[in-house]
Formats: C-alpha cells, structure tokens, sequence
C-alpha cells in the first residue's frame, strides 16, 4: 500500500540519512525502483513528472500500475508515489487519482501567490492523508519546460512557505535539473544552513541529485536535506546499456529483438544506479 511521505523523511532528517526520489518513465522503471529498494529494505519515493504522466496515459494509470506492481512483488518496504514539478491544476488530478504524496511548484509565480496555492494545496492533500511538497527559488535547467538558472531561495520566503503546513521543502541552493555544466559553482551550503535555521524539523528537499559530487551529497545531508531526487542518472544508464546490447548486435541474436530481452540491459542499469545511491544517501535497511 502507498504510504505518504511525512513519516519516511522525517525519520530520515532525525536519522541524518536521505530517502531518493526516483523518477520513473514506464513499467520496466518502476519494476527495477521498487524491486532494488525490497533488496535493500530501504524506503523509496516514485516521482512523477508531468510529462512522464501524460506519457503513461494519465495518473490513474500510474496509479493502478504502481499499486498492482507492489502487490504482485510483494513490495513491503514504504513506498511514496509523488507528483513532481506539479502545476495546481496537476496536484488536483493526482489527489484525485490516488498518488500518496504531490508536490506543487509555485517557485515561477511571485511569493505572495506562491503562498496562496500553497495554503490551498495544503488543506486538500492533508484531508486526504497525503504529503505535499513546495519550492521556494526555482531550481535550474529545464524541468518540463520551466526554465530556472540555479538560482538561491531567500530563507524567509522559506519561513513564510514552511510556516503553511507544507511536510518538506524543496529550496533553490544552486542546484540544476540535468547534466551539470563544466562552470557550475556548486551548491551554496551557506542558504542551506539559513533555511534549516529558520525551518527548523521540516525536511528539506534537493532536486537535480545528478551529478553533484558525493562529498556535497553527503554535507547537503548533514545540514538538513532527507529527500533527493534523481532522474537523469538513470536515464543516461538505461541509455548506455541499450546502446551497448545493440551495437553488439544482441538484438539480432535469436529472440534477442524481444522487448524483455532488448530492455532487460537497460532496467538492470537502472537497478544498479539506484542501488549506488541509496547506499550513498544512507537509507540502505532503514525500511
């Protein structure tokens, strides 16, 4: 059963570990997300962009996949099914299909009308049991074609957002959706500790976990951050590992053009990029 992601973290931030937040793309990702986090008896949250639930067809199929999936596994370990990047008008439709967990982005509109939405979205998600996530200071790249530089959240835009009742707070300390530039100036420890300051408990989240390197990980983790979210990494694995099978001609073996077998590559990828980084966070037997 999906469970929402308030107890996961806040056992994560008092643990001084992080739980990731893997997105997924189709059936084979959320098979290799869920089954690494069972083997490893960690907990685990399944992001959903926007765009990757168009793809899927809608988020009650999401949802009816997902749910169907950790039944027929066997899945015991906490599972989130959370709504990333999501617009107002998202968070409502996966209320309503049944996600455990949404997270809105109001960082693009101003503070004030941030807050609004927020303190709406607030109230609908915890009646129906659910965490909600928000974001103050967009985070850079593109993220379904919202477009923010790495940007730093001022810490009492941070307060003000904390302060609605929110379960975790996503804030902008220079981190990028995607593959980090060679002149990328890291990420700003100093924002991060004067967001922890004035939100106190309150999870914080880091997005765009490709890429930065394992002793920033690790501080971002000291100083409050129990949530991390990665998707490209297990993108470009699933990619190489394709690639890899068909330029060895695998495809062209036998059965080998079979879907099962010209994808399994690639989920086992998937599977081993997941594995590395539960261990890094620290969320390895913590289920």
């Amino acid at each position: 059963m999906l469970v929402s992601a308030t107890e996961m973290l806040q056992k994560a931030k008092a643990g001084h570990y992080a739980v990731g937040q893997f997105n997924i793309n189709n059936l084979e990702w959320t098979k290799a997300i869920l089954t690494t986090a069972q083997e490893l008896n960690s907990p685990v949250i399944l992001g959903v962009s926007e765009g990757a639930g168009k793809y899927m067809t809608g988020y009650k199929t999401v949802v009816g996949m997902v749910n169907g999936m950790m039944e027929e596994l066997g899945i015991t370990v906490p599972v989130a099914l959370h709504l990333d990047h999501g617009s107002y008008e998202g968070c409502l439709k996966c209320v309503e299909a049944g996600f455990s967990s949404i997270m809105f982005d109001g960082s693009h509109y101003p503070i004030d009308e941030n807050v609004e939405k927020t303190k709406e979205l607030v109230k609908i998600a915890h009646d129906k049991g659910m965490s909600i996530e928000a974001e103050v200071g967009s985070i850079g790249g593109e993220e379904d074609g919202v477009i923010g530089r790495g940007e730093c959240a001022d810490p009492e835009e941070c307060k003000r957002v904390a302060d609605l009742g929110i379960d975790f707070l996503a804030a902008g300390i220079g981190n990028i959706h995607g593959k980090y530039p060679a002149n990328w100036e890291g990420l700003s420890f100093e924002t991060l500790d004067a967001i922890q300051q004035r939100t106190g408990d309150m999870p914080l989240v880091l997005h765009g976990g490709t890429g930065i390197p394992e002793d920033m990980i690790k501080k971002a983790i000291s100083l409050g951050v129990a949530k991390i979210n990665v998707n490209t990494e297990c993108q470009l694995s699933f990619a190489a590992a394709t690639r890899k099978y068909v330029e060895e001609g695998k495809d062209l073996e036998g059965k080998g053009f079979d879907p099962r077998k010209l994808l399994k590559p690639g989920a086992d990828a998937i599977m081993e990029t997941v594995k590395e980084k539960m261990e890094l966070f620290g969320s390895v037997g913590k289920a």
